[in-house]
């Protein structure tokens, strides 16, 4: 939409912000896989990202009865000249997109998914920290569960595969975290099956599959950490991936049936994968 103001026209773009020039600063800094903000819902989310970030919110919005958690959070959003509003829950479930919002919606800039640098990995190594690598997740809520772990455990960094059904943080995946996304970076790596082959300078890659593996427990001790590999909910890690690992862990079952949920796989390899650390 253009307007006409004097000799000069001035563009509008509604509730968003207009482009800025990128200049060196920008280029400098990693690029934002999606421009577009996310709803992150619920008390915890959204008290984690004011903690961490409050410079991404643009807006937020909240049923009457949270005004007694949101006092700090629309001082600074006012400070900032960003709005807030209190809705009621039927206007707050379309803000929301979901019912699930638990009386509490921030509208935010998604964190940066950051590249994937083997060689920075090797500081990492070095420093002992584990690494978790999802190749092929699909389900956003299985992804949010998953940082949620992750953040719980106190593991730092979380990276993604490029495979084509790969989740990345979205809506779902912010709600189901519960503010975990906020204390974890989260890494992409294209070529997944490369990255890994070069890993083993650093990191003992282990592959997760349903049979054919040994116990986590086999692995604790060795001079590298350990950087677990976690494959699709239904076709588990693809050929190239598994080949490329080291070494295959399975979890034992009872048998009464086939597999566990993979965010349930994930949370006990993560309280493996600290232990060992520790």
């Amino acid at each position: 939409m253009v307007r006409k103001s004097g000799h000069r026209p001035i563009r509008t773009y509604g509730n968003k912000a207009p482009p800025r020039s990128e200049g060196p600063r920008d280029r400098a800094r990693p690029q934002r896989e999606d421009r577009k903000l996310v709803h992150v819902a619920g008390l915890a989310a959204v008290e984690a990202l004011f903690a961490t970030s409050p410079d991404r919110i643009e807006r937020l919005f909240f049923e009457p009865h949270m005004k007694g958690h949101t006092g700090q959070m629309c001082l600074e959003l006012a400070q900032a000249h960003k709005p807030y509003r209190v809705v009621g829950p039927d206007e707050l479930e379309k803000v929301a997109g979901t019912a699930m919002h638990g009386g509490i919606v921030a509208m935010a800039h998604p964190r940066e998914v950051l590249v994937f640098d083997t060689m920075e990995a090797e500081d990492w190594a070095k420093d002992g920290e584990p690494l978790l690598v999802l190749d092929g997740i699909g389900n956003p809520h299985n992804l949010g569960a998953i940082a949620r772990t992750a953040a719980y455990f106190g593991l730092k960094r979380l990276v993604l595969s490029g495979h084509p059904e790969s989740a990345l943080p979205s809506d779902a995946a912010y709600r189901v975290a519960r503010g975990g996304l906020e204390h974890i970076t989260v890494y992409k790596v294209d070529k997944l099956a490369d990255a890994l082959k070069r890993l083993k300078k650093s990191y003992l890659v282990i592959g997760a599959a349903l049979e054919k593996g040994k116990p986590m427990g086999v692995y604790r001790s060795g001079p590298r950490p350990h950087c677990v590999v976690l494959g699709n909910e239904e076709e588990g890690l693809p050929r190239e991936t598994l080949a490329a690992c080291e070494a295959i862990v399975t979890l034992a079952g009872a048998g009464m049936v086939q597999s566990l949920n993979v965010a349930a796989t994930a949370a006990i390899l993560i309280h493996e994968l600290v232990a060992t650390k520790s």
